[in-house]
């Protein structure tokens, strides 16, 4: 298993000098500045691969450039409209432009309109650490009385429709705006940042498009630019749903192990693989993570290792970002099913034998409170999370308990 962190470019809170005192081995970034459908020419990726090889006082960090994450995938693509031919033609230059600069690993998502969504960024916990939420009443508030979608009512059991109705009553217009704030949130850095106006207007517009039409969408395009990977040794995954059921009355592809299957299937092709979030697909309570390594662990090109609490036992529920260790995830049994997996690579002589991966989201503790970094991403959050991913990773490849000698 090899150590990644993500880092959003120079205007992260969270250094390059940081990353190389955790003991990491390899960075996550992408150009967040390219707005989506672009070209990422050779020039931006070259610039962001010097920027990560150096330190704050100029002397070499030795990290590179390992995953990309993610290489957007516009609306355009998804709703197949617009200039979707021309974007993924120019999804394929990028493919090469990344080949060229030596980075194998694209992670990417097919997520309409929000790539991720939340409730509250700074949720306090009883130890004084924060963390993200989503809280499922309070997004029935945004949904119902602040987007005012119409028929959204109706997605929500009516316990849920009542008491989103109190707590909006009970906000303030500054309580308002902020947890509209919120459930939108971009990517640190993204060259989009989407308004009410905005997500209504994308929401009128997949009012037509179907999960079946969608997925045909994601497989359309993925019948495109999976042969130029596959050719150029690139390895394309996909990363899930986040949080992974319908929101907003939008469709989910992504959500569940049969999601996956359905797609792998229709793009046979080793480079057509998975982003195995554990947070993501956790925040379901039928996903069985350690199983799903352990039944397409062959697909997985890239891993995102974090656990969710759920709060209730219901498909579509309230959860809070748990510690590394803390939440509904095994993540004891799913680690060692990622080192059995690794050990029948080396065995099929797989030169993708150490799958990349990266502690996901953290909470906030300690200095992090102060630093005020990307929500989710903090830098001792993160390290604790890593050090305790570290721990169980040794144990089970120590000789003596190991998994395999």
């Amino acid at each position: 298993m090899r150590q990644t962190w993500r880092w959003f470019g120079p205007r992260d809170l969270v250094s390059i000098d940081d990353m190389m005192q955790a003991g990491v081995e390899g960075v996550v970034s992408a150009l967040h500045h390219v707005p989506t459908g672009a070209v990422w020419t050779g020039e931006e990726v070259k610039k962001r691969q010097a920027e990560i090889g150096r330190m704050k006082d100029g002397n070499p960090s030795g990290l590179k450039w390992e995953v990309v994450e993610s290489l957007p995938v516009s609306e355009d693509i998804k709703k197949q409209k617009g200039s979707w031919r021309e974007h993924i033609a120019n999804y394929k230059t990028s493919l090469r432009v990344l080949r060229d600069a030596g980075i194998e690993v694209i992670c990417y998502n097919f997520m309409p309109v929000l790539d991720w969504t939340r409730t509250d960024l700074a949720w306090r916990l009883p130890n004084g650490a924060t963390c993200m939420r989503f809280d499922l009443n309070d997004f029935a508030a945004f949904d119902i009385h602040i987007l005012a979608r119409p028929g959204a009512v109706e997605n929500y059991p009516p316990e849920v429709v009542e008491d989103a109705k109190r707590r909006f009553e009970a906000m303030d217009d500054a309580a308002r705006q902020a947890l509209a704030r919120n459930v939108v949130f971009g990517l640190p850095g993204a060259a989009e940042h989407f308004t009410l106006e905005d997500v209504r207007g994308h929401l009128a517009e997949y009012a037509a498009i179907s999960e079946e039409r969608l997925r045909s969408h994601l497989i359309d395009f993925l019948a495109e630019v999976t042969p130029v990977a596959q050719d150029l040794g690139l390895r394309l995954c996909c990363h899930p749903d986040d949080p992974p059921f319908s929101l907003l009355g939008l469709p989910r592809v992504m959500s569940t192990e049969a999601d996956y299957r359905k797609v792998m299937a229709a793009v046979d092709l080793p480079a057509n693989g998975i982003t195995l979030c554990t947070g993501s697909l956790g925040a379901r309570p039928d996903n069985d993570l350690p199983g799903m390594m352990d039944r397409l662990g062959d697909r997985v090109h890239f891993l995102h290792l974090r656990n969710v609490q759920r709060q209730s036992g219901d498909i579509m529920g309230s959860f809070y970002e748990a510690e590394h260790l803390g939440g509904g995830t095994d993540m004891v049994a799913m680690i060692a099913a990622v080192v059995r997996e690794e050990s029948r690579r080396r065995t099929a002589g797989r030169s993708d034998c150490s799958i990349p991966f990266r502690p996901d989201h953290g909470q906030d503790i300690l200095d992090d409170l102060g630093r005020k970094a990307q929500p989710g991403y903090p830098a001792i959050g993160r390290l604790k999370g890593l050090a305790e991913l570290r721990g169980i990773m040794t144990a089970l490849q120590h000789p003596v308990e190991g998994i395999h000698p």
